[in-house]
């Protein structure tokens, strides 16, 4: 099994009610990245966001009117991971998971991309790889300022839907971008609205009806045309001549459709989360398999990383038993400040559903639940800063994973 670490730079009060300033956020971060490195980790993926998450709270529909402070302090992914590794050297770095609609769109993060990649390259004997995973964005106010927002009444009342489709235009642009060719927007694939992008007949009707009125139709239509988003003449980012076998790109996306559609275009691998039922990630493996890039070579279950809480407690002075029951009053504590500040109220069954999907305890404990619950095979992306902001505590929970927990795992103890 290998194992990656998550950072999020969450500036929000932990569950202790304390908050760092941004200054003590960004220290503990790249405390965090030098020890994990130090450690073997083989991922750091850093959290990205954009915009200020208490800001948004005073908008007329804030998406997180209960969030306390910001969900995260990466704005720019790019300078970050040239941190980072001018700090390390063995870890590689990923972005987890960067917008290609905000900050400028997918034309300018593909040059962002081959920049980044350029200059980490000029060193020859440099062989880590930049995991570039991107999505829509989890946050729909951070993208909207740059014009990823409803044109007209057709669009609001598809927008659930066609913002994912927004969002496979971007790809498409992104990734044939990356691949160094020239492209214009009439190259890009059409959009269109049907009935089975909705999921009831309801909803359809409804978009249809909106149809008629604004595009002054006779009757229902069976496809919409929706047009393009990127409008653009020819176009080739530059630098062109980077090393892309430094590059690994990672969709944020459980849109079946998409991970197979990206794939045409470049090696994709997915992301995947541990409270994802295991039905759906032997299904995605299963299609990964049959439709993964054939320059990616054959699709393994590591080219699938999988977020995974650790809430593990080693501490000295306690013994065994205490360690397993003070691993889980941490976890419970953290869940509920975590879905409070989601959502403004903290729901008993979501806070018992994040338990059973997290790892908790002793060094046993957390190696007995990660040899049971995942293939031998896969890659797991470690959570040690949820909602902790003790940056020696979390270290130490580091240190104590990768020497005693790992080796059971894997079979070292």
């Amino acid at each position: 099994m290998e194992f990656d670490i998550f950072f999020s730079i969450s500036q929000t009060p932990d569950s202790r009610g304390y908050k760092p300033t941004e200054l003590e956020m960004y220290s503990n971060f790249l405390d965090q990245a030098i020890k994990a490195d130090e450690l073997g980790f083989g991922v750091g993926w850093i959290a990205q966001a954009h915009l200020s998450t208490e800001v948004q709270k005073k908008n007329s529909s804030p998406v997180v009117p209960h969030y306390p402070g910001e969900v995260g302090l990466c704005t720019d992914f790019f300078q970050t991971a040239g941190v980072v590794l001018s700090r390390t050297k063995k870890m590689e770095v990923g972005s987890a998971v960067m917008s290609i609609l905000a900050s400028g769109g997918p034309i300018a993060q593909a040059e962002r991309v081959g920049s980044l990649i350029t200059l980490h390259g000029m060193d020859p004997s440099e062989s880590r790889r930049i995991h570039i995973g991107f999505s829509a964005g989890r946050f729909e106010f951070m993208a909207r300022p740059y014009g990823i927002s409803p044109r007209n009444r057709l669009e609001e009342v598809s927008w659930k839907v066609l913002r994912g489709k927004i969002f496979s235009e971007a790809s498409e642009i992104f990734l044939r971008l990356i691949s160094g060719e020239v492209i214009d927007s009439s190259m890009i694939k059409e959009t269109f609205l049907r009935r089975d992008d909705f999921r009831s007949d309801r909803e359809w009707a409804l978009v249809q009806n909106t149809a008629i009125e604004e595009l002054k139709l006779d009757e229902p239509p069976d496809n919409i045309l929706i047009p393009r988003r990127y409008e653009f003449e020819s176009i080739a980012t530059v630098p062109m001549e980077w090393n892309r076998d430094l590059l690994n790109l990672v969709l944020g996306s459980h849109d079946k459709t998409l991970q197979i559609e990206v794939n045409k275009w470049r090696p994709v691998q997915v992301f995947n989360l541990s409270i994802t039922p295991p039905e759906v990630i032997e299904e995605t493996h299963a299609r990964m398999k049959a439709n993964y890039h054939e320059d990616g070579g054959p699709w393994e279950r590591s080219m699938m990383p999988r977020t995974v809480m650790v809430f593990l407690n080693d501490e000295p002075g306690l013994s065994e038993s205490e360690k397993s029951y003070a691993a889980l009053e941490e976890s419970r504590s953290s869940i509920k400040t975590y879905w409070s500040a989601l959502e403004g109220t903290i729901d008993p069954s979501k806070v018992e559903r994040a338990v059973d999907n997290a790892v908790i305890g002793n060094v046993q404990d957390v190696a007995n639940q990660l040899s049971e619950r995942f293939h031998p095979d896969d890659r797991i992306m470690c959570w040690f800063d949820f909602f902790n902001h003790d940056n020696e505590r979390v270290k130490r929970d580091m240190e104590s994973f990768m020497t005693k927990v790992v080796p059971r795992v894997n079979g070292g103890v």
